[in-house]
């Protein structure tokens, strides 16, 4: 019995995202649609899964490795602070710290309302519970609208990290102080050393490994597994919560900077195999019978549906500094979504004999209807603003030929383009031509970072000399992502240039351009037209719209305005068919007109 238990769920897993593919259902999270599996096939319904050893310990392991790759999401980028430069009371950081700060105080008052209302006496408990927010569900969202990246997916994935973070920590306290453990709170403090330690011991190493990891040693999974199982360890000797060394785990490998091959295999095993056994084995576990004969705790179900909204709503005001009304009050929903942390703190609690099963049964339904209402919600209201739309800032330090129509090129493509000179003549010249043109009589590190020319993707610059080359260098140093330079110089050292390459950016030399140029001529010339074509050319989009997902690539609506050349799938070509099927995440190449380009590329995008 207990295989064949084993056997029902491994097979509900596989049908679960196969039915949620044939009917197009894309506005719900996998994780519900397991959940209410769960509950039809578990002791509410059919009762034809029995939770056993191996059962539970699978899903021990599921959350185990959720909260590892919720640990991994987190983007500590937008933590950093720009050196010399104040944070903008508007940006993400800030934003996402008062807009969690109103969760907090909004979920006391929830809690305390519903104390006093007799319906649940633990506040400090129900605080914890209605201020988490599932940062899985906001990150998938989020990446299927593609505003991860955006101002407004930074404030509501920050907001999400928090919402996660601080009642995990909250959790740790609570258990400690209620587990007869206040004690040994001081000894948690181990665990964060110890995560520390870990990262300083492996962050040579792990560029090391890669090097010669091979197919059947695979040293990058295991070392996650170690630093998993290690601070898990940790946590529960010191008495914390192992789900908290878990999430350190995963802070821990996303700081060593995993490659995305390292990154695909982990959460191949996780949301393969392994954390659908916990989704689907809590809701197994509800027991929605004796849910529906407790009155008390089925009138608790509305009253926590709406408590879950009303203690994230408040954070559209925060939202409203910045974005539009309306995506304020969309962010807001998103962010009510909450499940993912809400289920290990019922458990914790019912270890603890703080809450009743019914209570338990009561918080975890209403979690899931939380669940299902927010994302459909945020997906309906929310609208691409034209901040949305823009691809990459990019600022040009100096002007010339070459940049002035670049930057016009790049502007109409709805990319945000600068440009400063300290050159007067061109300024005079070109400042009626460029949208965007400064003129500094004074070029260097602090004049740039005063006029915020590092807060962008791309630094466009040239090295016309050793000063150049330090700027390029201290573009790097700021965070800029891509910073590309052109070598006019031919007197600069090439060791200097070899330097400059070692740092990350990217030298543009146009001798070796011009000879590109030159050779594709003679040997291609119809791909040089393509390429040099301002009205046809070679495009790339990425497919983030579920809509067109899973189907044949024939079946695609403006297939025939385009000619498709190539299909990148996890960085691997594949040669495109008529019945290709069409996966999330694919880059397409193709040739067509630039009209025809930018609607293909809005409507794989979602924006349409």
């Amino acid at each position: 019995m207990q295989q064949l238990s084993l056997l029902i769920v491994m097979l509900a897993a596989l049908i679960i995202p196969i039915i949620m593919a044939r009917f197009k259902v894309s506005s719900i999270p996998t994780a519900i649609a397991e959940i209410i599996t769960g509950i039809i096939l578990g002791k509410s319904f059919f009762n034809i899964v029995n939770p056993n050893w191996t059962l539970n310990f699978l899903s021990s392991l599921g959350v185990i490795m959720l909260m590892f790759l919720s640990g991994m999401e987190i983007n500590f980028d937008l933590f950093r602070k720009t050196p010399g430069k104040k944070r903008d009371s508007k940006s993400p950081v800030i934003m996402a710290s008062q807009a969690f700060g109103l969760i907090v105080v909004s979920s006391f008052v929830i809690a305390l309302i519903i104390s006093r209302l007799h319906l649940f006496s633990d506040i400090l408990l129900a605080t914890i519970i209605f201020s988490t927010v599932a940062l899985g569900v906001v990150i998938a969202t989020l990446k299927e609208k593609d505003i991860l990246q955006k101002p407004v997916g930074q404030t509501l994935l920050l907001t999400a990290v928090l919402g996660e973070v601080v009642p995990m920590l909250a959790l740790t306290f609570y258990a400690s102080i209620n587990g007869g453990n206040a004690k040994r709170l001081g000894l948690i403090v181990f665990l964060f050393l110890a995560a520390f330690f870990l990262l300083r011991r492996f962050k040579q190493p792990f560029i090391w490994f890669n090097k010669i990891s091979k197919s059947t040693t695979q040293l990058d999974i295991r070392l996650a597994f170690f630093l998993i199982f290690a601070l898990v360890t940790i946590a529960e000797t010191v008495g914390a919560e192992n789900i908290l060394g878990a999430f350190l785990a995963g802070m821990v490998m996303k700081l060593l900077e995993p490659s995305e091959a390292t990154e695909d295999r982990l959460n191949s095993i996780g949301y393969g195999f392994l954390i659908p056994f916990f989704f689907i084995m809590t809701g197994d576990r509800l027991d929605l019978k004796n849910l529906f004969a407790n009155h008390q705790a089925l009138a608790l179900i509305p009253i926590l549906v709406i408590g879950f909204l009303l203690a994230k709503l408040p954070t559209m005001f925060i939202y409203r500094r910045r974005f539009k009304p309306r995506n304020s009050f969309a962010g807001s929903f998103l962010v009510a979504t909450t499940i993912t942390l809400v289920l290990p703190t019922l458990q914790v609690a019912r270890n603890l004999h703080a809450i009743t099963g019914a209570q338990s049964d009561a918080f975890t339904l209403a979690a899931v209807i939380v669940c299902i209402i927010a994302p459909i919600v945020f997906n309906s209201m929310y609208k691409l603003e034209k901040s949305d739309l823009i691809k990459q800032k990019v600022n040009f330090i100096g002007t010339n030929t070459l940049t002035v129509p670049i930057s016009q090129q790049l502007y109409k493509n709805w990319y945000d383009v600068r440009m400063v000179t300290d050159n007067e003549n061109n300024f005079k010249t070109y400042n009626s031509q460029v949208k965007h043109l400064e003129y500094l009589p004074k070029l260097d590190a602090e004049a740039l970072e005063q006029g915020g020319y590092f807060d962008c993707d791309i630094v466009v610059g040239f090295l016309n000399d050793h000063k150049s080359a330090r700027l390029a260098q201290i573009a790097k140093e700021h965070g800029v992502k891509r910073v590309i330079a052109s070598q006019n110089n031919p007197r600069l050292d090439l060791k200097d240039i070899s330097a400059l390459r070692e740092k990350g950016i990217e030298i543009f030399n146009s001798f070796n351009v011009q000879s590109s140029v030159l050779r594709a001529l003679i040997e291609s010339p119809l791909i040089l037209q393509m390429l040099t074509d301002t009205e046809a050319g070679l495009y790339e989009a990425t497919v983030l719209n579920s809509r067109y997902t899973g189907r044949e690539l024939h079946t695609l609506p403006f297939v025939n305005n385009i000619t498709i050349s190539r299909i990148f799938r996890k960085r691997k070509p594949i040669d495109p068919h008529g019945d290709t099927i069409i996966e999330y995440g694919d880059h397409i190449l193709f040739t067509g007109d630039r009209k025809a380009a930018e609607e293909v590329r809005e409507a794989l995008r979602g924006v349409n």
